[in-house]
């Protein structure tokens, strides 16, 4: 049975939780961040786990669970609390008493954790725990499907890997392998028409040393570009994500793909790295401050934006004294791209007000999506956050 697909962007300050809900009603949770101060009744923090639970459904097993769960990049703000609120392991270890929530599939990325690791070394630190625990239950997962292959791999054990590996370690894994550049087709095993995705990064490696070490520093992250349908409209929603990525990773995606620049378009731009400057510009914030100037590619690979979208900070609240992130000079250049195409721009952390922040939840409808919250007013005249255009039946 089909349903309104949605986006919900989770308030979870300085950091990433994102809940794609297909028309077919399959789920994808784009990264983890539970912040542990929730759990006091008496602290103002979200409770984005409860947040989330109340949005998933159960299994046969009684199990609640997401179809998809993708870490864009190892940092401690996309994936807070993994360990405690999801299942990890094989489903044969499942708690019903502990009732956390069943990952059917994940997506991930080798390079990424390669790259994370490289930088870590570089500052002698470590990855979080959390991180360390995702990856390890990636690695499991690919060694059962290496064990098992394709067909002898079920729910709880699937995973689909986000761009090749260096030096071919990634070679054997076509089966569940999406190459940068190509499209996500598949979610949980399966085909599923309501969806595809097109994976943009981890850029590829490149030539030198330096540039490849350049390139680590610059948050290397899964970027997708989603395509969501509803009803006829194949194209009814176009969702950019791409976690913390930053100045050279745009600035590469524009020279790669300014000749089929569609491959960037979006309706939803989730804001990389929590509003950073550091995602529009090379130059110091701190130093330069006015004087910083915009990098001219990295703003064209981000300001390929369709007629009235919308622009998603995920982080806290966007003050003037601010240090970055979020920075209040990054929220003024996705104001004026905004404004460019008669969008807007809205941050999870103000929404609906700065003192109770709440799932800011899309509606995906034929004609482009709409912020849940304005739903209950007249929909003939066009505000922020509403988007109308002509449906098409390819996108």
């Amino acid at each position: 049975m089909l349903m309104v697909a949605t986006l919900n962007f989770f308030p979870v300050d300085n950091g990433d939780m994102t809940l794609i809900e297909l028309e077919s009603g399959k789920t994808i949770l784009i990264d983890v961040n539970i912040r542990g101060a929730a759990d006091d009744s008496n602290n103002p923090t979200p409770d984005v786990a409860r947040m989330l639970r109340n949005k998933l459904k159960r299994d046969f097993k009684g199990r609640l669970y997401v179809d998809v769960l993708l870490l864009t990049h190892p940092d401690q703000d996309h994936c807070r609390n993994l360990e405690k609120h999801f299942h990890l392991g094989s489903p044969d270890t499942y708690c019903k008493s502990e009732d956390k929530i069943f990952i059917r599939e994940i997506w991930s990325s080798p390079m990424v954790f390669r790259r994370a690791r490289r930088t870590l070394t570089l500052h002698h630190l470590i990855l979080c725990e959390d991180a360390q625990a995702f990856n390890t239950e990636a690695r499991r997962r690919v060694k059962c499907f290496r064990e098992n292959g394709l067909a002898g791999v079920g729910d709880g054990d699937r995973i689909q890997i986000m761009g090749e590996d260096e030096n071919g370690k990634t070679d054997d894994l076509g089966l569940i392998l999406v190459k940068v550049g190509d499209l996500v087709t598949k979610v949980n095993g399966s085909f599923d028409s309501s969806m595809t995705a097109r994976l943009l990064g981890p850029v590829a490696k490149f030539d030198s040393e330096e540039e490849e070490e350049a390139l680590a520093k610059n948050r290397s992250s899964v970027i997708l570009r989603f395509d969501l349908k509803s009803v006829i409209n194949n194209a009814a929603c176009r969702f950019l994500t791409a976690g913390d990525a930053e100045v050279a990773v745009w600035e590469r995606l524009w020279i790669e793909h300014h000749q089929h620049p569609d491959w960037l378009q979006y309706d939803i731009l989730q804001t990389p790295h929590h509003c950073s400057w550091r995602s529009l510009s090379d130059d110091s914030w701190r130093e330069l401050g006015r004087q910083a100037k915009v990098s001219e590619y990295a703003r064209k690979a981000l300001s390929q934006a369709r007629y009235g979208a919308v622009i998603v900070a995920s982080c806290k609240p966007i003050s003037a004294e601010d240090s970055d992130p979020p920075c209040i000079r990054a929220k003024q250049e996705y104001e004026a791209i905004a404004k460019e195409v008669s969008g807007s721009f809205k941050c999870t952390g103000e929404y609906p007000t700065k003192t109770s922040p709440s799932t800011m939840e899309f509606e995906i409808g034929r004609y482009g999506p709409r912020l849940k919250s304005l739903m209950m007013g007249d929909l003939s005249s066009r505000s922020p956050g509403i988007i109308t255009r002509q449906p098409q039946s390819h996108g």
